[in-house]
């Protein structure tokens, strides 16, 4: 998604030019491409779908699997319009789109059937016009590595032969902030055993981080390293200072169900999808009974619709990765709980402009779970999956460390 005051200077710019209004973030988002038409248009073999730019930008398409679809990456593009229907096709079943980083426009097509992506590109009437074919396939499928729009030929060529296609200047950096759960006076969860919470969210994390940080051009941070107490509203306050792409919140709460086990995904919904939720959110915003008086006090909001537009946007785009995460976990075999995608009111969760998900790795009220949160190698196996769909989602193809994480704690 786009940052916080960049996108809110766009839209304030598109929607509300005759207002006078300084953002910092304007001169930047005035240097952004911007998608003004999306025309999907069905044939008799498949989909086209042609998207039209006030300027010219690197593209690049691939394939992601489990479930099959077909991404184009847009760089130094944001959208101006919606994108959400497609006409009846017999490839495509839906389609999904946002800010994958700050800088970096995404959608994604569904398919229903075996098809691959070809991308053109060309200049029409002082604008850029790039077309997404989508046609039957053998069920090779696509490239799984980002392809440039600029170089068909090359691009052909590359992926007879294997190689990478990925940019000389490689990815850009990606910043993930990790909040372990809890800490300080605030023990979390407590196992029937007497383990804590917050002890095996800061192991995690720092699992996570380092495994992380073996990715080239990723720089992930904790909101906590230590047993220290930080406030809800401050934890994502540190991601938005970080300039984190995705906060991601690691938990293993209590329930009363002792039989259940497994991991969940969860987003934020002012409603929770169910009461298994409601229970677990109001776990969790629980914490901030340690703060210190008057620290959860809201900052007052002067640009409401700007933040309202700001944070569907971060929604959607905390939406997609859970759902991408919840089919990556299960391909890795994590054990997951029925209905794995969830959502609450998790106060952790309500930046405006940060992507934030929360993920409850099992449930120290149950015996398995606890024994397999305490494991080291488990813990490696599922931060490793967690890792590998983060690099995934946003840089697309396939996600390859550099090294592999050493003496995890």
């Amino acid at each position: 998604m786009i940052a916080g005051h960049r996108f809110a200077a766009l839209v304030f710019s598109l929607l509300l030019p005759v207002l006078a209004f300084a953002s910092p973030g304007a001169a930047t988002a005035a240097q952004d491409q911007v998608i003004t038409r999306i025309d999907p248009e069905a044939n008799d073999t498949g989909l086209v779908v042609r998207f039209t730019l006030t300027g010219k930008t690197a593209v690049r398409s691939f394939a992601l699997k489990n479930p099959d679809r077909i991404a184009i990456d847009f760089d130094g593009t944001v959208p101006a319009i919606p994108f959400d229907d497609l006409p009846d096709n017999k490839l495509v079943s839906t389609v999904r789109h946002g800010m994958v980083t700050a800088d970096r426009y995404r959608v994604i097509l569904r398919l229903k059937a075996p098809a691959v992506g070809t991308l053109s590109q060309r200049e029409e009437d002082g604008t850029d016009i790039v077309e997404l074919t989508v046609s039957p396939s053998s069920g090779q499928g696509a490239s799984d590595q980002p392809t440039s729009a600029e170089n068909l030929v090359a691009r052909q060529s590359d992926r007879i032969a294997g190689k990478s296609a990925l940019p000389k200047s490689g990815p850009k950096r990606l910043v993930i902030v990790i909040d372990p759960g809890h800490g300080g006076n605030d023990k979390g969860a407590v196992s029937p055993s007497g383990t804590m919470e917050k002890d095996i969210n800061l192991q995690n994390a720092r699992a996570l981080q380092a495994i992380l940080r073996t990715y080239p051009n990723v720089d992930a941070e904790l909101t906590r390293t230590d047993d220290t107490f930080i406030p809800l509203d401050e934890r994502a306050v540190i991601a938005r200072k970080l300039g984190a792409d995705l906060l991601l919140s690691i938990h293993a709460d209590s329930i009363h169900y002792k039989s259940l086990r497994g991991a969940t995904v969860y987003t934020l919904s002012e409603d929770a999808s169910d009461e298994l939720s409601r229970q677990i959110a109001a776990n969790e915003n629980a914490a901030d009974r340690f703060a210190p008086e008057g620290f959860t006090k809201s900052s007052p909001q002067i640009f409401d619709i700007l933040l309202d537009l700001t944070r569907r946007e971060t929604v959607s785009f905390s939406e997609h990765f859970a759902s991408a995460l919840v089919e990556d976990l299960n391909s890795h075999e994590i054990d997951l709980i029925n209905r794995p995608k969830r959502s609450a009111g998790f106060r952790v969760l309500k930046s405006p402009d940060v992507p934030s998900v929360l993920v409850e790795m099992g449930f120290l009220s149950n015996s398995k779970d606890e024994q397999l949160l305490k494991d080291k190698d488990w813990r490696r196996k599922i931060t490793s999956a967690i890792a590998e769909s983060i690099i995934r989602f946003f840089r697309g193809g396939k996600a390859e460390a550099l090294k592999a994480a050493e003496n995890q704690n």
